[in-house]
């Protein structure tokens, strides 16, 4: 199941973030020749340039547009039949992207990006949710967090068949950008074999037996009672409750602190800059001082270091706990900013500088793996209740694929004009948020969504729980005078 709805899912994510980076030249030479056959108009290199940057972050705003929609359609269609109508999308894109060659038309190309991204946006939502809802109390991290495993394998396979060799070469292209039609085939001939989340059965439909069911199947046993009480608890503390709306959300504050928490760690998750570097790989390692033909190969290397410490992580999460494999994550990403940037200063004064700074990149990557890639997406699922959870992803992948958007316009600035400074801003993000993992955000690990509650209650009633102890101190003490005057 796991396999059958990340194919078509969050490896789309990953594999449409990374084949945009092998046809730069060919695109902003076909944007180019477009505009002269058209209306014998020759742009100059910044021109180009913009057009190209519109391309690539049109998938960012494709994917919050689909962050929007994922709720509602989760709602009304369920959790797997989302994943499959969310294939209208991704085939729609890759349709355009093939036939744009030969139209002659680089507007094709930014449709088709927007497209994909609505269906990149879409299944980030909708699989966590999925595989959480559908996935044993023990089991539910490592399930949740291989989405993110799918994701890094998603970008390595997409720097793969972007190799020149293969499609990433002049007249291929078009065929590139259209290959993402392919896993999302795999998931639609495979996807509805599996069942719905027993959750959303019982929860939301009220189906007890398809939920029964359900649970046997994805077990292969029979259902054990502790985990179907579980369910049947979380039903009756939300029945007759309709699900929540976004905006409902920001003023409750019994989820208060869950909110604040998901925004933050699914901003960070962009904000540390790791994404990017495969929006713009050779920019990076030209500074690193890189020759250029040898960048194509350095950077599947990239991909396949997220996707190592990804599959780690997916191993470690139930052992270790989020809250240590997030703020370890983002420590070891704060130090490995600062080396880089000490490499970068001192790369024109010692020969094997460069060295130091590709590795710098590779190990920052492996610790955004680690820790901060597979965790982020785990959360929503595990801090709101099934009437907040379609709300809260919504609310978590706006603010991932928004960050996404401005981190992808603003990076090649940050590089030509930081220069040997450009991971600066990013080391700050990552020590930020490491501080606030370690100082906010409690353990989660093994927890019922009652356990988890009751953590967060602490945070959310502070103050209140406080005067209302000392309410209650008073009215004791209070009682024991009027009874000593009565005695």
């Amino acid at each position: 199941m796991v396999t059958s709805a990340a194919i078509g899912g969050t490896l789309q994510y990953g594999y449409n973030l990374a084949i945009m980076n092998s046809p730069t030249i060919f695109i902003q030479t076909f944007i180019n020749e477009t505009f002269l056959e058209r209306w014998d108009i020759q742009l100059e290199d910044y021109q180009v340039t913009l057009v190209w940057t519109i391309i690539v972050s049109i998938f960012s705003l494709g994917g919050f547009a689909g962050a929007l929609i994922a709720g509602p359609m989760t709602i009304h269609f369920g959790r797997k039949k989302c994943l499959l109508l969310n294939n209208i999308f991704l085939m729609a894109g890759a349709l355009l992207a093939l036939t744009s060659r030969a139209a002659k038309s680089f507007e094709m190309i930014i449709i088709s990006r927007a497209l994909v991204g609505i269906n990149s946006g879409i299944s980030m939502n909708v699989q966590p949710m999925y595989f959480g809802e559908s996935a044993p109390k023990h089991l539910r991290g490592a399930l949740s967090s291989s989405s993110a495993v799918f994701a890094a394998f998603g970008v390595a396979l997409g720097q793969v068949v972007g190799l020149r060799e293969i499609l990433g070469s002049e007249p291929c292209w078009q065929y590139l950008l259209a290959s993402n039609a392919i896993p999302g085939l795999m998931q639609l001939l495979t996807l509805p074999w599996f069942p719905e989340s027993p959750r959303y059965l019982l929860i939301d439909r009220g189906d007890k037996e398809a939920c029964i069911n359900a649970l046997r199947r994805l077990r292969g046993c029979e259902v054990q009672s502790s985990e179907l009480d579980e369910i049947l608890q979380e039903q009756a503390e939300t029945k007759g409750m309709r699900p929540r709306r976004p905006w409902e959300l920001f003023t409750d504050r019994s989820v208060r602190w869950q909110l604040i928490s998901v925004m933050i760690i699914s901003s960070a998750m962009q904000l540390c800059g790791n994404d990017s570097i495969y929006f713009y790989a050779s920019y990076v390692f030209r500074e690193a001082g890189i020759s250029d033909d040898k960048i194509q190969y350095i950077t599947i290397g990239t991909g396949s270091c997220e996707f190592t410490a990804s599959i780690i992580c997916n191993l470690l999460i139930e052992r270790k706990g989020r809250r240590f494999m997030l703020m370890g994550g983002y420590i070891f990403m704060t130090i490995w900013a600062v080396v880089f940037t000490i490499a970068l200063l001192f790369e024109h004064y010692v020969s094997w500088m460069p060295y130091l700074s590709m590795a710098c990149i590779f190990t920052y990557i492996l610790s955004f793996g680690l820790g901060p890639a597979g965790v982020s997406v785990v959360l929503p699922t595990e801090l709101f209740n099934q009437t907040a959870r379609p709300a809260a992803s919504m609310i978590a992948g706006s603010m991932m694929w928004l960050n996404l958007f401005i981190i992808g316009m603003i990076f090649p600035f940050l590089v030509s004009e930081l220069r040997e400074y450009c991971f600066v801003p990013f080391g700050a993000v990552c020590l930020l948020s490491a501080l606030y993992v370690g100082l906010f955000l409690p353990e989660t690990k093994g927890k019922s969504l009652s356990a988890i509650t009751s953590d967060f209650h602490k945070l959310n009633f502070k103050g209140q729980d406080a005067k209302c102890a000392s309410q209650t101190k008073a009215q004791y003490q209070l009682g024991e005078v009027c009874l000593s005057t009565a005695l």
